[in-house]
């Protein structure tokens, strides 16, 4: 019996100096090597460190330096200067689960593909870290990471775990390209959806701060959200600077301020812009809600060709309607009014008023091409209940018939200028007059129109001008049909017997003033040359007597 006792008390020595040397070894560079080594070889993990420390004035740390982890053949998910690792009395049942884990002075990469990792803690801690997320659908890059998950229990594509409250801090960041600094997240995951319970960033030389939860189906709610003093800059369009907006199921937005932001990008940008948002979602390129209501200013808006200067806007939204409060703009040196609504199941535009005032204003060259075209399927019409123009300056620059008015005002009521996606006069009156214009280089004073027009023709019930010594006076009609037959009955008295020449009637063999009486029907139709669809005939006598009268046919005057 005494040499048994002996033996089991030199094995228990053996065993000792064993797990002792064993000890001082795992803390050598060679034993760090063969515990790599041997991980390597059993798992399909890439798995290496330089050393590991254990202290017994803390004996329930271990700390690891240097240390890469990954899955074999792919970037590593973890690289770390130092690991520190916090044991409890649960090692002992559940080996891979820790008390703590503190990783210092390295990266994180977040994605898919990334390697679980094999162990699990009460609290995963980062100091100093760095955290990508590619091929996630949010470009996340971040640098300077402090902060904590609790519990940290990761899973395959989720390194931070179903369930765990978070709170992080990062010097800079870099989300889908848009760079911020001073960053703070703190909320909560469970399972796929995320809890923000406080935002906070400084982003392009501003402010933001917020809260909002991220729902299971990708969908998002945003409680509150404050942009103060952005100045942001993109090679983007606005559709594809507002883009990821679509690329989510829905964004409920309960509050969402905006105070004197620059934004510029391609072929767009706004100045000074203040804007609220209250109570809408945003959802399958529409809107939801019950009481929403947007308000915006701004100093200076510009998209393509389109700048306005002071633009405010006031819309209030119900389940169908965006009804337009407010909306003023100074544009093209004078001023633009307008309210109404638009009416949703209609695809409807439906002002109640539009004003525009002291504009000077050059239609663009393609103004033609685009008025035949047809517009989105999303507006089908644009009705005004009451039109004015004041004091305006139109000019067209198309060589081949150019025109200005000058000081044009005018009334209209009741207009219906697009119908089917198409834009036209299909119903309503109007009266225009200005107080001088020029027409194809004739000058004429004090020209107006009047018109009516019906789900049949538009009549133009007074058209008149002065030139010359006398004055012009017509009247005329347009059907409404595709062929748009048209048919004029203008009268001249004391006016340039050659005035028509310009207009496209051939030159008559008279001098001076005289009287003029034409009757003409053509077609304008679109896509259509007007020239060779004109008939009609022109009688004139000059001043001292001579009179001339002629008939056109499909455009040409016969004999001449």
């Amino acid at each position: 019996m005494k040499f048994l006792g002996k033996l089991i008390i030199a094995l228990l020595v053996v065993i000792l100096v064993v797990l002792i040397a064993a000890y001082f070894l795992l803390q050598t560079r060679w034993g760090a090597a063969q515990i790599s080594s041997w991980v390597n070889e059993k798992s399909d993990y890439s798995f290496s460190f330089e050393e590991m420390d254990h202290r017994w004035a803390s004996p329930t740390h271990l700390t690891l330096t240097n240390v890469t982890f990954g899955r074999k053949g792919q970037p590593a998910t973890l690289v770390a200067k130092n690991i520190d690792i916090g044991l409890s009395s649960r090692q002992f049942s559940q080996p891979m689960h820790v008390d703590k884990i503190l990783l210092q002075d390295g990266t994180l990469n977040i994605s898919p593909d990334a390697a679980p990792l094999p162990f699990q803690a009460d609290m995963l801690q980062l100091s100093d870290m760095a955290i990508n997320s590619p091929n996630t659908g949010w470009e996340l890059h971040a640098q300077r990471v402090n902060g904590g998950v609790m519990p940290w229990q990761p899973k395959q594509g989720k390194v931070l775990g179903s369930t765990a409250d978070i709170q992080f801090s990062a010097g800079s960041m870099t989300l889908n390209g848009v760079p911020a600094t001073n960053v703070l997240l703190q909320g909560a995951i469970n399972n796929e959806q995320v809890t923000l319970a406080t935002i906070g960033a400084d982003m392009a030389r501003g402010s933001l701060t917020g809260n909002a939860n991220r729902l299971a189906d990708g969908s998002w709610q945003i409680g509150s959200l404050r942009l103060n003093d952005i100045r942001l800059q993109t090679d983007k369009s606005i559709t594809d600077f507002l883009a990821p907006l679509a690329t989510v199921p829905s964004v409920k937005i309960d509050n969402l301020e905006v105070t004197d932001a620059r934004l510029e990008g391609k072929n767009w940008a706004v100045t000074d812009l203040d804007l609220s948002l209250r109570n809408l979602t945003l959802a399958n390129g529409g809107w939801q809600s019950d009481d929403g209501r947007l308000s915006m200013n701004a100093s200076d808006f510009i998209i393509g060709a389109l700048q306005l200067n002071d633009p405010i806007v006031n819309i209030d939204f119900d389940p169908q309607t965006a009804v337009l409060r407010q909306f003023t703009s100074r544009w093209e040196r004078g001023m633009v009014r307008a309210s109404g609504q638009w009416q949703r199941n209609e695809k409807k535009l439906a002002l109640d008023e539009l004003v525009f005032a002291g504009l000077e204003y050059t239609l663009p060259a393609d103004w033609k091409t685009l008025w035949l075209e047809p517009l989105p399927a999303w507006l089908n019409t644009v009705t005004i209940k009451k039109l004015s123009a004041n004091r305006n300056l139109i000019i067209d620059i198309d060589p081949t018939f150019p025109f200005q008015l000058t000081a044009l005002d005018g009334t209209a009521n009741n207009l219906e200028l697009v119908r089917n996606s198409q834009w036209g006069i299909w119903s309503g009156d109007a009266t225009l007059n200005a107080s001088a214009a020029t027409f194809n280089r004739v000058d004429v004073r004090r020209p107006s129109i009047s018109l009516n027009a019906t789900d049949n023709q538009i009549s133009i019930t007074e058209l008149s001008a002065f030139s010359g010594e006398g004055m012009l006076e017509a009247t005329g009609a347009i059907s409404q049909a595709q062929q748009r037959n048209a048919a004029i009955n203008l009268r001249g008295r004391a006016v340039p017997v050659n005035l028509l020449q310009q207009w496209g009637w051939p030159a008559l063999p008279l001098q001076g003033n005289g009287n003029l009486q034409l009757s003409v029907t053509g077609s304008l139709a679109a896509q259509t040359p007007l020239k060779p669809t004109v008939s009609g005939t022109l009688q004139a006598t000059s001043s001292d007597g001579k009179q001339v009268q002629q008939t056109m046919q499909n455009g040409e005057i016969p004999g001449t």
